[in-house]
């Protein structure tokens, strides 16, 4: 045996795939993880676009405004962002991703949405009064008055606000008893959806009207007494004009004529002390929008006044559409929280909820609130 024999040739090497060596081709991972980040990039699109909308306080056209209902849901599409930007691995996609998805939570949970003032509720003799608040609008007077009353009942309200109130539906609560629940009651009802009611268990008085709103938003000075306490709050059934079409600058004068509202009550006080005031309806805004957080601004000796939903974490509980869908039946919408209970910061507030009733696209909002008593 030869030595060629005992040590054959190595083998040729195989010829090279020329695709496989063409200059700049790129691998199946490098696509792969190319698509990823498109994909994650394509996802935080509308993410980032309403985002600069929502940080830039500035007067937002109509559409702009309406889309800023929607913000809470923007968590959604930058968590999907996250997860995408995660598998390409890309530095870029994945700090962009991780930046919006932060903004999206911090504006979730608002570290400024305002708390009651730790331990102001009792007034100055230690006491307060509870009171228990519950709004709805009745979408032109079509809500389930049954049902409105049960939810009276058996949650002790002891104060109830109604918008598009009609004669029908006033008509109809008082055939299902609310008068022996709350039998103060100061009403104006209308068939064109600009009427109101407030109902109540203590004794009121009509203060007046919101000037140049379209539907009436009233205050009423509302007396409260129990085991010997007092107090006072003044109570405004808010229904602010809707920012649809060219009706968006009325829906700012609306919300702005709240703020003005909230500095004149603030400042003037009253019987028990700073100025107890409550703000509940709908407001048919957003935390989200600029105009509302500047009605949370105007409160007394520049305190931010209370949003009791969003103070309890409940920015993604909605209050409409519970029902109809809109702009175009047929399509569902995401909730939002449109409909909110606000007071001044020395109010304490607990057990906010929300209750759907037949009959209305908007949800009941509920609250338990402590009213400083008098001194």
């Amino acid at each position: 045996m030869t030595d060629a024999d005992r040590n054959p040739p190595e083998p040729p090497p195989a010829p090279a795939d020329p695709a496989a060596t063409r200059p700049g081709r790129i691998s199946k991972s490098s696509r792969r993880a190319f698509r990823w980040q498109l994909l994650a990039f394509a996802a935080l699109l509308p993410v980032a676009s309403l985002s600069i909308f929502r940080a830039v306080p500035a007067e937002w056209p109509t559409p702009v405004v309406q889309l800023l209902s929607f913000m809470p849901w923007m968590v959604i599409p930058a968590i999907a962002a996250l997860a995408l930007a995660l598998l390409s691995r890309r530095v870029l996609a994945m700090a962009a991703a991780g930046v919006f998805l932060a903004a999206q939570l911090f504006w979730l949970w608002p570290p400024d949405a305002g708390r009651a003032d730790a331990g102001a509720s009792p007034g100055p003799g230690g006491s307060s009064l509870q009171l228990t608040a519950m709004n709805i609008n009745s979408r032109f007077g079509q809500a389930d008055a049954a049902e409105i009353v049960r939810l009276v009942r058996e949650n002790g309200v002891g104060l109830l606000t109604v918008q598009e109130h009609t004669q029908a539906l006033e008509d109809r609560l008082a055939a299902e008893g609310l008068g022996r629940l709350l039998p103060h009651k100061i009403s104006s009802p209308t068939d064109d959806g600009a009427g109101s009611a407030t109902y109540a268990k203590h004794a009121m008085e009509a203060v007046g009207l919101v000037p140049d709103t379209p539907f009436q938003m009233r205050t009423v000075r509302l007396r409260l007494q129990d085991a010997g306490h007092a107090a006072v709050v003044e109570v405004t059934n808010v229904h602010a004009l809707p920012p649809v079409d060219v009706r968006v600058g009325q829906w700012r004068s609306d919300l702005a004529a709240l703020r003005e509202l909230i500095g004149r009550t603030g400042d003037a006080g009253g019987p028990s002390g700073p100025g107890n005031m409550l703000l509940i309806g709908d407001f048919n805004a957003t935390y989200d929008h600029a105009e509302f957080r500047s009605v949370l601004d105007g409160g007394p000796g520049g305190r931010k006044m209370v949003d009791v939903g969003t103070a309890s974490g409940g920015r993604l509980i909605p209050t409409w559409p519970m029902e109809a869908t809109w702009p175009m039946e047929g399509i569902p919408l995401p909730g939002i929280a449109i409909d909110h209970v606000v007071t001044s910061p020395h109010i304490g507030n607990s057990g906010y909820a929300v209750h759907r009733i037949p009959g209305t696209d908007h949800a009941a909002v509920m609250a338990t609130l402590s009213i400083p008593a008098a001194g």
